[in-house]
């Protein structure tokens, strides 16, 4: 079982930054490819980033690329996802997953799932 804390949520005005963790325990993440996926308030959770098991290929949705960058420290067992340049509609309850599997086409690939933190970004 792994389990998966997120943390770095808040409010922000719109183009400004925040960096989100997910800390893992349980076990070590380094065999797992890691996602964040985001739930706007009256939609679905959707695709945001995600990292491979050994942290060389990186994926982004279009809506969030050239701002947003997920990162993993293995020595921490921890994911990041830095966000810059944030606008109004990057606000939604974010997720840390983590995918066991060899693909990770999408959301029900990933087998754990964080609680979610809060992202708000005001005008």
């Amino acid at each position: 079982q792994v389990q998966l804390v997120e943390s770095g949520g808040g409010l922000v005005q719109a183009g400004g930054s925040l960096r989100l963790s997910c800390a893992a325990s349980g076990r070590t993440i380094s065999n797992y490819a890691m996602g964040w996926f985001r739930q706007a308030p009256g939609k679905g959770r959707e695709f945001v980033a995600a990292v491979n098991r050994n942290g060389g290929t990186t994926y982004y949705t279009d809506a969030v690329k050239g701002r947003f960058t997920i990162s993993r420290d293995y020595a921490k067992n921890t994911v990041y996802l830095q966000m810059n340049s944030l606008k109004p509609e990057d606000t939604a309850v974010y997720y840390c997953a983590a995918c066991g599997s060899v693909s990770c086409p999408n959301l029900s690939a990933y087998n754990y799932w964080g609680q979610g933190t809060q992202v708000t970004v005001s005008l």
